[in-house]
């Protein structure tokens, strides 16, 4: 495997994977750099459903080993909510989102627990065609934490400035991109990821 795309376009997302994947033994592309597709439907129930179908259906696009991601933020009083649905959770920007959430938390007594959690898949190419085939990786890691009262910090994106980490006493917009991927959902899945492919690399 020489090339691995990376299924997003987010920026965010993409700066962060990118810093992660750093030294690994293929070429890197994101959505940005193969031709435009509309996006696929997000069926799945989890998160890992939902990264193992955007993981397929781009690699079959792109006719190259493709990795996705999904995650998301669960707070235990909304059962676990917005979770997979947290892109699409109510609200045109997210001080909207975080808004319509503290609404939501109004008659819950704090510290509102919550996590955030990341899937990833990484498929084969043009071989991914059929849903049968497995992953040629996959795992999930999240981060445990609480959802603050007001949204702070003006680092990383998403919901981070209302996700506060205990042990650093932080939100995660309130800490730099290195801080928070040494310990981020996403950063655990992606160096997991990391060490595979070199591992395979050196196996080759």
């Amino acid at each position: 495997m020489k090339t691995l795309l990376v299924a997003t376009t987010n920026t965010g997302k993409w700066r962060e994977i990118r810093r992660i994947l750093a030294g690994v033994p293929v070429q890197l592309l994101s959505l940005a750099d193969v031709p435009p597709v509309p996006e696929p439907e997000e069926p799945g129930n989890t998160f890992a459903e939902n990264a193992r179908v955007k993981a397929g259906y781009y690699a079959r696009h792109a006719r190259l080993a493709t990795v996705a991601e999904d995650s998301g933020l669960e707070i235990d009083a909304l059962g676990g909510r917005p979770g997979v649905q947290s892109a699409r959770y109510p609200g045109a920007t997210y001080p909207e989102k975080f808004a319509n959430l503290y609404r939501e938390l109004a008659p819950f007594p704090r510290p509102w627990h919550a996590r955030f959690t990341c899937a990833l898949a990484m498929m084969p190419s043009p071989e991914a065609s059929s849903p049968e085939i497995d992953p040629l990786f996959a795992c999930e890691a999240s981060v445990e934490g609480e959802i603050v009262p007001a949204a702070h910090g003006t680092h990383g994106f998403g919901y981070d400035p209302i996700f506060l980490y205990p042990p650093y006493g932080r939100t995660f917009g309130d800490v730099d991109d290195e801080q928070k991927t040494a310990v981020s959902h996403r950063g655990q899945a992606f160096r997991r990821l990391r060490d595979w492919l070199i591992q395979v690399k050196d196996h080759e």
